[in-house]
């Protein structure tokens, strides 16, 4: 063990480390969204068939439960870490040889309970290199630059979904090679950023020793002390619960109520109008809360735009209604992307525990991916089918906007 160096207050960041931090960033989204969007829906539905819908959600809840315990545990060790090989790039780099394994592992499946585990292994690495790249950013960003960083951030994480698509669906043919592929870009994207930057020190005072109890606390923060850490996870998970019951389904929405002629061509399209909107507004957003200093109007206000795109899919579930829907969201979650982020970075409890803290925050992130099909199965199934799911979906964004407002400390 190295001594705890003590803590820089970080003064500017430049060009090439936001290029290489977003390239990292890049390969992440790719390894989520690539087989969540594409390659996962179309392996479940060749194995369940009629019974696609629960199947994936009972797939995608195992491994965002997975994401649920190492989300925070991985923040912790990262926080602990003092190898020479660096606190944070230890478990980027460690996330992301994980992650490729798993998403290699899924390439063979040909058996739900195989995707399961599959996607579980996979959601566990992806998480480990997801509480690393998080975390860096408030160790090495100042505050008057973190919209900016998140910006850029937030606008991989659109560029991710598009990329993911776009690989599995017109570069390669067949899920082997798609997941293989996606696989060996989360690691290449990867490498430049963990070798070509330098890692943060150690803050003076953190805490270095490992413990089973130290992993237990990794998952409890007090509300009472840190209310508006706690509000800001509260809007987060409504915000994500919204997300993930509205995207879940999207491809069987396209194929079953909209009945598009080819449903993947058409998600794709969905997709790149989305990015071009998101583009519009991601790093845009960023910089006007940098320079105003204000971040909550700009959260609120995105959460209102998403929830109409979700609306608009509930009153209008056409081809055209979702090719509108698509763009309007896009608006609205480029903002949410950027300027979200930047304000969570600022109540954040401590600076010695930010992997940890943001690891909680991705349970925000990742309990709706278990929570959401759970809802969304038996509003798509018994209870009005996709336009009652998306009203729900309007319904639980405006929520989780309108309580940004309990927070104080940050305008």
């Amino acid at each position: 063990m190295t001594a705890p160096a003590a803590a820089v207050e970080p003064t500017r960041v430049g060009a090439r480390w936001i290029g290489l931090l977003s390239l990292a960033n890049l390969g992440l989204w790719m390894g989520y969204f690539g087989p969540l969007q594409v390659l996962l829906p179309n392996q479940v539905e060749d194995i369940a068939g009629a019974g696609k819908t629960t199947a994936l959600g009972i797939i995608t809840g195992a491994g965002a439960l997975v994401a649920v315990l190492v989300g925070p545990i991985a923040g912790a060790l990262s926080d602990a870490t003092t190898a020479r090989t660096g606190r944070r790039h230890t478990w980027i780099a460690a996330g992301a040889l994980l992650g490729c394994a798993g998403l290699a592992l899924l390439s063979g499946q040909r058996t739900l309970i195989g995707l399961t585990l599959g996607w579980c292994v996979a959601q566990a690495g992806l998480n480990a290199l997801q509480a690393g790249l998080t975390a860096i950013v408030p160790d090495r960003t100042p505050v008057r630059q973190r919209g900016l960083v998140s910006g850029w951030v937030g606008l991989t994480q659109s560029l991710g979904v598009v990329l993911g698509v776009l690989l599995v669906t017109a570069v390669v043919s067949g899920t082997t090679a798609g997941y293989l592929l996606i696989g060996a870009l989360v690691v290449l994207t990867v490498v430049p950023f963990v070798l070509a930057t330098p890692d943060p020190a150690v803050p003076a005072g953190a805490t270095t020793r490992i413990t089973l109890r130290g992993l237990l606390l990794a998952f409890r923060f007090n509300p009472r002390e840190n209310p508006d850490f706690a509000w800001a996870w509260a809007t987060r998970f409504l915000v994500q619960l919204g997300n993930a019951m509205a995207t879940l389904y999207l491809l069987y929405f396209l194929r079953d109520r909209v009945h598009h002629e080819n449903p993947d061509d058409g998600l794709l399209l969905l997709i790149l109008l989305y990015t071009a909107t998101t583009v519009l507004t991601v790093v845009v957003g960023g910089v006007i809360s940098d320079r105003t200093g204000r971040r909550k109007p700009s959260v609120i206000l995105s959460g209102y735009v998403m929830a109409a795109a979700a609306l608009l899919l509930a009153v209008w579930p056409t081809w055209t209604g979702a090719l509108i829907a698509a763009g309007v969201l896009g608006l609205g979650f480029g903002v949410y992307l950027s300027v979200d982020q930047a304000l969570i970075t600022q109540v954040l409890p401590t600076a010695e525990d930010r992997a940890k803290d943001l690891g909680i925050i991705n349970i925000a992130n990742s309990a709706p991916q278990v929570l959401g099909p759970a809802l969304a199965f038996p509003i798509v199934a018994y209870l009005g089918g996709y336009p009652v799911l998306y009203l729900v979906v309007a319904g639980v964004t405006v929520l989780g906007s309108v309580l940004v407002t309990r927070i104080r400390s940050v305008d």
